[in-house]
């Protein structure tokens, strides 16, 4: 990979937002990565809640709409250059008020929040380089509340009972392209009417190919690390 992309992470372009959503956020955010790479290549993304994307091990950005924001649909169009082969990876985070994996707690809305994320990566001609799909290698490493039934708690307690987690720190160079990923399961697909994808969604023309990912627990799943090789 050519190293121009973490020396230049902090001077980064942001030169178009598109559609107002709630809260004055925008629902496409453009952003661009000056480098000096073979391929120069644009990321389109979009997470229910947040996410952060690494190339070749060194992070490149995070979501523009911060972790801790309730209801933070927006997409993001990223453009930076780089060499081929190159390993992807994402961290994805469904939003959550504290470890109990819960959100609206202690309103009438307290409820398991769902998760749901897609992605496209096309080169400077618009050939499609790769996507989300069931490919890609993908571990668990928050999963709460321990049992649905948390949810219907009236003073819910993270980490106790129901609403326990199953947690653990993420691998060490995890999103380098030398890491072992061969005890990390494949992604799981789901469908548009199962994640509900909105606010930016619908500014993204998609490709077939183009897959709604999580894993396998949608609502209990709230950090997902994912990898893939585009090549």
């Amino acid at each position: 990979m050519n190293m121009t992309i973490r020396a230049v992470s902090c001077l980064c372009l942001v030169w178009a937002a598109f559609g107002a959503g709630a809260q004055g956020r925008r629902d496409l955010n453009e952003t661009r990565f000056p480098g000096t790479g073979a391929v120069q290549i644009t990321a389109e993304v979009w997470v229910d809640n947040w996410f952060a994307i690494y190339i070749d091990g060194a992070k490149l950005m995070e979501d523009s709409i911060p972790y801790q924001t309730e209801r933070s649909f927006n997409a993001e169009r990223i453009t930076f250059s780089t060499d081929l082969p190159v390993t992807i990876a994402f961290e994805l985070r469904d939003y959550m008020e504290n470890n109990s994996g819960l959100e609206y707690i202690g309103t009438r809305k307290q409820q398991m929040g769902d998760g749901g994320a897609i992605f496209q990566f096309r080169d400077q001609t618009g050939h499609l380089l790769g996507a989300s799909a069931a490919g890609w290698r993908c571990k668990v490493v928050q999963h709460a509340p321990a049992n649905p039934s948390c949810a219907n708690e009236r003073n819910p307690v993270a980490g106790v009972g129901a609403c326990m987690a199953e947690a653990e720190v993420s691998p060490a160079n995890w999103a380098a392209p030398g890491f072992n990923d061969a005890s990390w399961q494949d992604t799981r697909v789901y469908s548009a009417r199962e994640v509900g994808p909105k606010d930016g969604y619908d500014m993204i023309s998609w490709d077939r190919s183009a897959e709604l990912i999580w894993g396998p627990s949608l609502k209990q799943d709230n950090i997902v690390l994912c990898r893939g090789v585009l090549q």
